[in-house]
């Protein structure tokens, strides 16, 4: 069985419109995270963390054309163009592409710039297609926030049952007055900082952002931060519309089919990069779920501290925040966490340290009772074989 990988990747955010600068930022325990005091927000002031508008028309000022596009389009575009641009896959139709979004271009629906038939997820799909000249249509992914994580294990099985050589995944998400007054309306979002697992956590933060990467089975030109898709598992716990299971029965499935594929064992697992959205049930949930399974003293981290809670787009962010984690054998520090606030042991990382990884687990857990994990391990490009041959 051909193995499939992740390869080349891009992320736009509040902490860098580069890989390498959010990385650099996070190692830095920089945040993109603030307190945002904007009426076209929000009516109150609340902790968040947004794209300047300024700097985003500035970096995607040289891919404009005569379209007029949302600023999730920018941000989804711009991000997709550099990776597309560095991994050098010719489009045609063994390529396939994956928009994954919880709201997508909800905020359209208020602005008569724009047509209302624009806030479809399907006209997304086709824009970001026809942008670039895919071959075939679009694949809109929208779980809920599992839906960018959930993006790279569907592209993964395309892969392996010979639909596509290479899937191309752009997952984006906005801050904007439906979604602040949706979490707001569920007492959910928090008056400070966010503070994942801590027992003085009070809530989400919101933020927006976009990621894109290649998933792919050719082996020969992968980026220095590739990695290998092991093993992944979604399950629903059909709990509640907005609450998830109590037992985190849901995440316990996911996480278990994940590590049954990918046959290793627990103590295989170097880091857990999780969901930790800092709200009561969530954290809660997750801790319990991490104990069933035996990763208790396995190192975790949120990294809702750095770019708030960025919905459908959080599991492919944290995916390649991931993917440099295992490269540069450095475990990142969970931002805002102080004193354990879970009823279960867990071993939460409380600084960036160095640490020998091989193998993560990416989770995600949203509204509706969806549950997703995957596991990824790291390899070495020919590219790096040629390099370390040279210095022998």
């Amino acid at each position: 069985m051909s193995k499939v990988y992740l390869s080349h990747h891009n992320i736009v955010s509040a902490l860098g419109f580069t890989a390498e600068e959010v990385i650099r930022n996070i190692k830095n325990e920089v945040s993109g995270v603030s307190l945002i005091d904007n009426p076209a927000y929000f009516n109150t002031p609340f902790y968040g963390s947004v794209i300047p508008q300024e700097d985003l028309e500035t970096n995607f000022k040289p891919l404009e054309t005569t379209t007029k596009y949302t600023k999730l389009e920018k941000m989804m575009l711009l991000s997709l163009h550099q990776t597309l641009k560095a991994s050098n896959v010719v489009l045609n139709k063994k390529v396939g592409l994956i928009i994954s979004s919880t709201k997508g271009n909800i905020d359209v629906l208020s602005n008569p710039s724009f047509p209302e038939n624009r806030a479809y997820l399907s006209t997304l799909g086709s824009i970001i297609k026809e942008y670039f000249g895919f071959k075939n249509e679009a694949i809109v992914l929208s779980n809920a926030c599992v839906s960018g994580l959930l993006a790279t294990a569907i592209a993964k099985r395309y892969i392996k049952e010979g639909v596509y050589d290479h899937v191309f995944i752009v997952s984006g998400d906005t801050v904007n007055p439906f979604v602040l007054s949706g979490f707001n309306s569920f007492q959910a979002m928090s008056t400070a900082a966010c503070k994942p697992y801590d027992k003085d956590r009070t809530g989400v933060n919101l933020g927006e952002a976009a990621a894109s990467v290649l998933v792919t089975l050719q082996y020969d030109s992968l980026s220095t931060e590739a990695v290998e898709i092991i093993g992944d598992g979604s399950r629903n716990d059909a709990n509640h519309i907005s609450g998830p299971s109590r037992t985190g029965e849901g995440l316990f499935r996911s996480i278990n089919a994940a590590i049954t594929e990918a046959n290793i064992a627990i103590q295989d697992i170097d880091f857990i990069s999780a969901h930790g959205t800092a709200t009561l049930f969530n954290d809660e949930m997750e801790a319990i779920a991490f104990n069933r399974l035996g990763l208790s003293k396995t190192p975790i981290h949120s990294l809702k501290g750095y770019f708030g809670h960025t919905l459908g787009a959080s599991g492919l962010i944290e995916t390649l925040v991931g993917m440099h984690s295992l490269h540069q054998n450095t475990l990142f520090k969970s931002l805002g966490y102080q004193t354990l606030g879970v009823s279960k042991p867990i071993n939460i990382i409380e600084k960036t340290k160095p640490n020998s990884n091989t193998t993560f687990l990416k989770t995600a857990s949203g509204f509706g009772g969806s549950n997703t994990a995957v596991l990824f391990k790291k390899v070495q490009s020919k590219k790096d074989q040629k390099d370390v041959k040279k210095n022998y």
